[in-house]
C-alpha cells in the first residue's frame, strides 16, 4: 500500500476543532493512550494523589487495558491509586451477563490489576423511577466526592454517541437512564445474538458529566467511522452529534487511525489548506478526486477545471493539465488485470479470516487464478460458528438424526447425544454461550459449507485448511486478543504450503474486530519466514478500497459472477439473514459483493476508462 506522508503542521489543522493524532494502526493506538493516562496517574501519585477515570467499553478500548495490565505485570504503573467509573450500562442486564459493561471491565481490567474493589463503581440501578434516580444521583455525587473526572476515555460511536448519549442529547444532559435508539441498538446486536435481544434503555454518564472532565479522550478505529469523525472534528457543534459537543473542551484529543482519519480535510484534499511538496501519489489521488467530484471524465478536464478546485499548486508542479490526466489514464489502465495478465502455476494461499471472505471478497478472481493453472489453497482463519442461528443447528441436528433413523443404524448413545443437544437449544437463555457440542455442530455447519463453496469454483475440498485459531474459541462475539498459538498456527501452513502470493483481509472495518486480529497473527507470522510471499490484501463485506489506492483491478464478467453469487449461495447459514449483519447494511453479503464490484466498475468508466462488468479490487502489502 503506498503511504502518504500526513501533514500535522498547524494550517493544515485549522479546519480542526478538536485535536486530532492519526496513528498507523490499532496497536500504535493503544499504547499511546495507555501511555499517555499512565504517565498522568503516576504523576498523580508521585504527588499523593489519586486519579479518576471514567472508563467505557466496546473492542476500541479493549487495547488500551490490554496495555495496562502489561504494565502493571512489568511494574511500571501502579492501580492502587486509581478510581474508576463506568461510563454506560445496559439495563436491565444481570452484572455478570456476558454483555454487561461490568463485566467488560472487570474482564478486560480490573480483575488483572491491583485496583481495590471499594474504588471501582458501576451503574447499578434497580427498583422504581424514583428510586433509580436517586441512585443517579448518588453516582454523580460519587464522582464530586472523588474530585472530579481527571480522564475520560471514551469510544466514538457510529453515529456520534457517546456511551449512551444519543442524537439529540445536550450538553448540560446528567447521568441518566435513557431509551436506546434504532442505531444504538443495531449496533449492539451483535453482542446479543440479534436486535430483539438488546435491553431496551441504558444508564450513562451525561454530556455535561463527562464535559466537566480535566481531559477527554477519544478512540475511533477504521474507515466505518471515517464520516462520523469528520463531523465530529470538523462539523458544527448540534445534538445531532453529540461527540461534537467536545469541541468545547481544550483538553479533548481525538485518537484514530489512518482508515478513520481517511475523510479529514487535511487527508482528502490537504492541497485546499496549504502548499505542500506534491508526490507522485498525491498527483495521482487529487486528478483522480477531481474527476470524480467534477463528474468529468479525465480526458476531458481542462486548466480551469483545476484553478477551480485549489489545484493550481499541481498543475505548477506538472507539465500540464492533458499530460498529467493522461498520465493518470495509463496508470489507473495498466492496473486492470484481466485473465491473460495473471501470473501462472504459482502457489496461492488464500486467508479467509471467516468461512466466507474468501468468496465474497475475491471469488471472480478466484476464477481467473484457476484457469491460469495456479495451484489454490484456502486457509479458514476461524470457525465462524458464533454466526449460526440455533435453528439451524437445529435443523442439521434433526437432518443427522433422521439420516441415522433412514440407515437403520441403532446406536443408543448416538442418538442421546443428540436429542441432548437439540434440549440444550431448546432451553438456551438469551445471550448463553453455547455448550461445547453445539460449538462444534455449527463450526461444521461453516466448514462444510466454506467446501461447497470453493468446489463451486472449481477448487477440491483437499485444498481447505481449518485453522480454528484458538483466539475465537470463547463461544461469544468477544474475542481473546491474538496469542503465540494463533501465530503459530498460521506460520505452520505458510512453511508447510511455501506459498508465492497470498491474499489477506485488509480492511480494518469489521465491526467486531475479527479481520484486524487475523491479520495481526499473519503479520506476527510473516517475519518468521526466510522466504516471505508477496502479500495481496482484499477488502470484506463491508466496504471497498477507494479508486486512487487499488494496485490491482480483476475484472469480473457477468458468467464469472453468476459463478460468484452462486459459491456465496452455499454458505446456507448466512443466507437470507445473517447473525451480525452490521448495524447499518440491511443487504445480503452477496448483494454486498456485486453491488460493490459493480460499483468500482462504474467508477471507473465514468473516469472515462474502458466498461467492465464488475470489478475486485486489492492493494499491495508494503
Amino acid at each position: 500500500m503506498r503511504k502518504e506522508n500526513i501533514e500535522t503542521r498547524q494550517e493544515f489543522r485549522r479546519h480542526e476543532n478538536i485535536q486530532v493524532e492519526i496513528l498507523d494502526s490499532y496497536e500504535e493506538i493503544s499504547r499511546a493512550v495507555a501511555q499517555r493516562v499512565g504517565e498522568k496517574i503516576i504523576k498523580n501519585s508521585s504527588k499523593g494523589r489519586k486519579t479518576v477515570l471514567a472508563l467505557d467499553t466496546g473492542n476500541t478500548l479493549a487495547g488500551v487495558y490490554r496495555e495496562w495490565t502489561k504494565s502493571q505485570k512489568r511494574g511500571e504503573i501502579d492501580f492502587s491509586d486509581v478510581v474508576v467509573f463506568a461510563v454506560a450500562e445496559y439495563h436491565p442486564i444481570e452484572k455478570d451477563a456476558l454483555q454487561s459493561q461490568q463485566r467488560f471491565l472487570k474482564e478486560n481490567l480490573l480483575d488483572a490489576v491491583n485496583l481495590p474493589a471499594n474504588q471501582t463503581f458501576f451503574l447499578e440501578v434497580d427498583g422504581s423511577k424514583k428510586q433509580v434516580e436517586k441512585e443517579l444521583r448518588e453516582y454523580e455525587k460519587g464522582i464530586s466526592d472523588a474530585g472530579g473526572i481527571d480522564i475520560a476515555l471514551l469510544e466514538l460511536g457510529s453515529t456520534g454517541h457517546i456511551g449512551f448519549n444519543q442524537s439529540g442529547t445536550q450538553e448540560n444532559s446528567r447521568t441518566r437512564r435513557e431509551a436506546l435508539d434504532e442505531a444504538l441498538r443495531k449496533e449492539a446486536a451483535a453482542d446479543f445474538f440479534s436486535e430483539e435481544n438488546v435491553p431496551e434503555s441504558g444508564v450513562t454518564l451525561g454530556l455535561g458529566t463527562l464535559l466537566e472532565a480535566e481531559e477527554v479522550i477519544l478512540v475511533a478505529i477504521g474507515e466505518g467511522k471515517s464520516r462520523i469523525v469528520k463531523k465530529t472534528v470538523e462539523g458544527e457543534v448540534e445534538p445531532a452529534v453529540p461527540a461534537t459537543h467536545f469541541q468545547r473542551l481544550d483538553t479533548a484529543v481525538l485518537y484514530v487511525d489512518v482508515g478513520a482519519a481517511d475523510t479529514l480535510t487535511r487527508i482528502k484534499q490537504p492541497w485546499v489548506l496549504g502548499d505542500f511538496n506534491w508526490g507522485e501519489q498525491r498527483q495521482y489521488r487529487a486528478v483522480i478526486q477531481l474527476s470524480e467530484e467534477t463528474g468529468t471524465a479525465l480526458s476531458r478536464l481542462e486548466t480551469v477545471d483545476f484553478t477551480r478546485n485549489h489545484l493550481a499548486g499541481l498543475l505548477r508542479a506538472s507539465n500540464s493539465a492533458d499530460a498529467l490526466c493522461e498520465w493518470v489514464a495509463d496508470e489507473l489502465t495498466s492496473r486492470i488485470r484481466d485473465t491473460g495478465d495473471f501470473f501462472e502455476k504459482k502457489k496461492v494461499l488464500i486467508f479467509s479470516p471467516h468461512p466466507d471472505d474468501d468468496v465474497i471478497c475475491m471469488g471472480g478472481t478466484m476464477q481467473k487464478l484457476l484457469a491460469r493453472k495456479n495451484r489454490i489453497d484456502v486457509a479458514y482463519m476461524t470457525s465462524g460458528s458464533v454466526a449460526v442461528f440455533d435453528e439451524d443447528a437445529l435443523r442439521h441436528l434433526e437432518f443427522i438424526e433422521r439420516i441415522r433413523e433412514s440407515l437403520g443404524v441403532s446406536e443408543k448413545k448416538v442418538t442421546e447425544r443428540i436429542f441432548g443437544l437439540m434440549d440444550f437449544l431448546k432451553q438456551k437463555k438469551i445471550g448463553q454461550i453455547d455448550s461445547q457440542g453445539i460449538q462444534a455442530i455449527k463450526r461444521i455447519i461453516r466448514e462444510s459449507e466454506a467446501v461447497a463453496a470453493i468446489e463451486t469454483l472449481g477448487i477440491g475440498r483437499e485444498h481447505a485448511h481449518f485453522l480454528d485459531l484458538p483466539f475465537y474459541q470463547t463461544g461469544r462475539v468477544k474475542k481473546d486478543p491474538i496469542g503465540d498459538s494463533d501465530v503459530e498456527i498460521v506460520l505452520d501452513l505458510l512453511r508447510s504450503l511455501k506459498p508465492d502470493i497470498i491474499f489477506v483481509a485488509g480492511d480494518m472495518t469489521d465491526p467486531h474486530g475479527t479481520h484486524r486480529m487475523c491479520k495481526q497473527a499473519i503479520d506476527q507470522a510473516l517475519p518468521q519466514l526466510k522466504k516471505k510471499p508477496e502479500v495481496w490484501l482484499y477488502r470484506g463485506a463491508w466496504q471497498e478500497w477507494e479508486v486512487p489506492v487499488v494496485d490491482v483491478f480483476v475484472p469480473v464478467t457477468k458468467a464469472e459472477m453468476k459463478k460468484k453469487r452462486l459459491s456465496i449461495f452455499k454458505h446456507e447459514s448466512q443466507k437470507d439473514r445473517a447473525v451480525f449483519p452490521g448495524p447499518s447494511d440491511a443487504r445480503e453479503f452477496w448483494q454486498r459483493a456485486e453491488e460493490r464490484n459493480t460499483g468500482t466498475a462504474l467508477s471507473l468508466d465514468r473516469l472515462g476508462l474502458q466498461e467492465y462488468f464488475a470489478l475486485e479490487a486489492f492493494v499491495f502489502e508494503s
